[in-house]
């Protein structure tokens, strides 16, 4: 892999693959094998029009992938934003193989995404570009095939257009095709929280590990969206102190803590945390770099580089969003004996109640908030101490570790399926 040059310019499908490189190299993959995980399944570029409120027609691009099915039907997220790439969307689709293979969910990985920055259109433009968006990619989709889910600038409300559109092709209803629904709709309970609730599962394991007393440790979140915001609110559910957070607009930081909930309010008013009565106001960079005890960076891709990791101060970094950390950064980190809790075991919370979401659409049953957070937490412990004891055996780090125990059960399925024809 090429030396980094900076976050911008750094691919995340050479950064997938890479982790997938290492891992492979370690359990000493068989040659044809490490071909066939090193690729996506199938990619779908689909380029479709929309009616715009001003009357014109504007076309937009989309992209779905399905990475491995050998596990089950393909599992990810679709995300709006205007920098997405196919690169980045194959990257996610393999991290969601890995992620499902990590806490043991029957799926295989997949991911989509439209270039398109929602926050500039209308609710109707945005409905009328998720109902034509999900036409256009459903040869692939079905509750038995491609389940998508909620991510970057998606909701339960688009998740309802897209499981809408789906049913009125067939002609009946499914919920099961796609999560993250609103309750009404065949929605999970605890599915909003769920991330979140995995992450800090697995902070919450890891603390005792590690010498920290969370009654007496300090946060610092990057991204306060629905994972940065709720994994707050559960840290201090915990007695911890959050001292900082960001989001897209900037951060603030406040040593002897944020009253979170007021924090959310703010942004619910101003559309941003930048402006908060009484905080200090800081980059975005600069709230991965204050004095913590935990980071949980819960924003985009390549956040934490080389250039920046040598100035982390956290003993733990948890990582809510995907793919936050590049390679080098995970070895600068590693030396320092920073504890980091990669992003296919951390937040793996939501693929893992969108399992138990679609598992009670295909049975028409519904769970109690505290089942599924019972279930959640039993699935993300058994995850948490089954890489840690390969990171000890094997002497590599949590991410690694997670990787060889996620290519391994992956390169099994896939091996035990053989080659059709």
């Amino acid at each position: 892999m090429t030396t980094e040059k900076g976050a911008a310019t750094l691919n995340a499908w050479a950064v997938a693959q890479h982790q997938f490189d290492l891992a492979a190299e370690k359990l000493g993959l068989d040659p044809g094998m490490r071909k066939v995980l090193r690729e996506p399944r199938r990619e779908l570029t689909v380029h479709f029009p929309v009616h715009m409120d001003d009357g014109s027609v504007q076309v937009y691009t989309g992209y779905r992938v399905q990475h491995n099915l050998s596990r089950g039907p393909a599992k990810g997220g679709i995300r709006y934003h205007q920098d997405v790439t196919l690169d980045e969307v194959k990257a996610l689709a393999m991290w969601m193989t890995w992620k499902c293979a990590v806490v043991g969910i029957p799926y295989g990985g997949g991911k989509g995404g439209v270039v398109v920055d929602p926050k500039k259109l209308s609710a109707k433009e945005v409905e009328a570009l998720s109902r034509r968006y999900f036409t256009e990619i459903s040869i692939l989709i079905g509750p038995e095939r491609d389940i998508p889910a909620p991510d970057v600038n998606t909701t339960p409300q688009i998740m309802s257009w897209f499981m809408d559109t789906y049913s009125m092709h067939v002609g009946y209803t499914v919920p099961a095709v796609v999560t993250g629904k609103p309750i009404s709709l065949g929605g999970s309970e605890g599915r909003n929280e769920a991330t979140a609730r995995g992450c800090v599962y697995t902070i919450v394991d890891a603390a005792p590990r590690l010498g920290i007393d969370l009654k007496k440790a300090t946060v610092a979140v990057q991204g306060f969206g629905n994972a940065g915001r709720i994994a707050a609110e559960l840290m201090v559910e915990e007695g911890s102190t959050v001292i900082a957070v960001s989001d897209s607009t900037g951060g603030i930081f406040k040593a002897d803590g944020l009253d979170i909930a007021r924090v959310g309010a703010w942004k619910k008013e101003h559309g941003t945390v930048v402006g908060f009565p009484g905080a200090k106001e800081i980059s975005n960079a600069e709230v991965l770099e204050v004095e913590c005890d935990i980071l949980i960076p819960a924003a985009l891709e390549n956040q934490i580089t080389g250039q920046n990791a040598g100035r982390i101060k956290a003993k733990v970094v948890a990582e809510a969003a995907n793919g936050p950390t590049t390679p080098e950064a995970d070895e600068i980190l590693y030396e320092k004996g920073v504890f980091l809790i990669p992003d296919i075991l951390c937040n793996a919370g939501g693929v893992t109640v969108s399992y138990f979401e679609w598992v009670q659409d295909l049975n028409r049953d519904h769970w109690s908030e505290a089942v599924v957070n019972a279930k959640l937490k039993e699935i993300m412990d058994r995850a948490f101490f089954e890489t840690v004891a390969v990171s000890e055996r094997e002497k590599v780090n949590m991410r690694t570790a997670a990787y060889l125990l996620a290519v391994k059960r992956v390169a099994d399925a896939t091996g035990m399926r053989g080659l059709y024809p």
